[in-house]
């Protein structure tokens, strides 16, 4: 399986929201990283066929998504960064309300939706109503409603939002285990969410995609330009606000260790380390949402 973008452009009024991309995307899961307003959530719903180009066009396996229209659609698995729900559903009425909207016959559906339920850790609860869930057990329904029709491309926008550090390991190894033979695109601005179940990452700026690759190639760009330095723990909040810095490390001994992006080594006992995906990130978007 195989989908194209080519010159594939969304604009709002005077605002470019994708900006001419021409991405090849195969089997396996891509982490799609950038910061707020760097177009990832126009992306997907155009990948969804939500919304339509403003020019170019998407191709799954050679044919325009826009001419299979429906039988694209049956192929697809979404979650929105905000999905819909009946509060006073309960999770398993909810379920199989979205697998007969899906076409998925009843029998099938339930034998679906319990297994979900019990994959994403809410079986105990898929009686109660939807109202009473917190934030991450929403969430947690937003991942198994998408999930329902096996899905041969599933588009997740934000998905982990909400879930604490349990809830997602169990997405990602859910997600991994789910991928096999499948396209899985997972848009994040959490790093950890991507770094060690994406093959290929996205990271994406603007409306573009400044690089498309594994971790560890695209990591290598910013090769020499992240240190680590030690600095009195007293003093440590002072630097780390005058410089780039993608952590903070307590040792002892009123020391502090602080990680450092610079293009120069910031004080005299910086010593260069391998650079992450997590200083990449921070590379390109300190500062947060992009103008």
């Amino acid at each position: 399986m195989e989908v194209r973008t080519i010159g594939l452009t969304k604009k709002f009024g005077s605002h470019t929201a994708v900006n001419d991309l021409n991405l090849t995307l195969k089997t396996g899961v891509y982490g799609l990283l950038g910061a707020n307003g760097a177009g990832k959530t126009t992306l997907m719903r155009l990948l969804c066929n939500i919304q339509n180009p403003t020019s170019g066009k998407i191709l799954l396996n050679g044919k325009n998504i826009a001419e299979l229209g429906e039988r694209y659609r049956t192929l697809l698995g979404y979650l929105p960064q905000h999905f819909g729900y009946y509060p006073d559903f309960s999770a398993f009425d909810f379920l199989l309300y979205v697998s007969a909207l899906k076409g998925l016959e009843e029998k099938a559906a339930r034998k679906k939706s319990e297994e979900l339920l019990e994959a994403v850790d809410l079986a105990k609860e898929s009686k109660h109503k939807i109202r009473t869930y917190s934030g991450g057990m929403k969430q947690r329904l937003g991942i198994a409603q998408a999930l329902l029709n096996d899905p041969h491309i599933l588009i997740l926008d934000e998905p982990t939002a909400g879930l604490d550090p349990k809830e997602r390991v169990r997405f990602r190894n859910l997600i991994s285990a789910f991928s096999k033979d499948r396209i899985v695109i997972l848009s994040t601005h959490i790093v950890s969410d991507v770094e060690f179940i994406a093959e290929e990452i996205l990271l994406m700026k603007s409306g573009q995609i400044l690089h498309f690759g594994n971790p560890r190639k695209i990591t290598s760009e910013i090769d020499g330009l992240v240190w680590e330095c030690t600095v009195p723990s007293a003093h440590a909040e002072k630097y780390a606000a005058a410089y780039n810095t993608s952590n903070l490390r307590n040792i002892g001994g009123n020391r502090t260790i602080l990680r450092i992006i610079s293009d120069r080594p910031p004080m005299e006992n910086a010593v260069s380390v391998k650079p992450t995906l997590e200083d990449l990130y921070l590379f390109y978007f300190k500062g947060g949402r992009e103008e």
